[in-house]
């Protein structure tokens, strides 16, 4: 209480946050990792058949949003890059412009079996055997195409990761 009053008068600082005096930045490290954990913004590439199954993981039942995952319409703003389906070669290319212009840092999940190794047709002429030979991946979600608990579970651990400074 006297701290309080103190203050008050204009007698002691509750906060000072000068760059030189921060000796530990371990709690600013974890509190900017659990804010870019809470608050990715996602963009989806969809080359498959596993759109539906985004659909119902923005609606009421499952709710991504709770998650702190919200959908947003440009590339440019957006930390999280959803993967779905197939990649041929031709789509090759627009994976990598796509993930380059996000900015920093940024995350990719791949979700459902073509995006993962791809799929039914590994073995086509013109098929990626997975993004993950384009750029990195983050989290792989496994399904053809994987339910919505799979989405869920897949951006929990990507949060995990975050918030673990990986």
């Amino acid at each position: 209480m006297r701290k309080v009053e103190e203050w008050k008068e204009g007698r002691c600082r509750l906060f000072h946050f000068e760059i030189g005096k921060i000796q530990d930045w371990k709690p600013v490290k974890d509190l900017l990792n659990w804010a870019r954990a809470w608050s990715l913004w996602s963009v989806h590439l969809c080359t498959g058949c596993c759109s539906p199954e985004l659909m119902a993981v923005a609606c009421s039942r499952f709710d991504a949003e709770r998650f702190g995952t919200l959908p947003f319409p440009t590339l440019r703003e957006c930390d999280l890059l959803f993967i779905l389906g197939v990649v041929s070669e031709k789509m090759a290319k627009r994976v990598k412009i796509t993930y380059e212009q996000m900015p920093e840092p940024k995350y990719v999940i791949a979700l459902g079996d073509c995006a993962i190794s791809g799929g039914l047709w590994w073995d086509s002429h013109n098929v990626v055997q997975g993004v993950d030979k384009i750029i990195p991946v983050d989290v792989y979600v496994p399904g053809c195409p994987p339910r919505p608990e799979a989405w869920i579970q897949g951006i929990r651990l990507l949060q995990k990761k975050i918030m673990e400074g990986r």
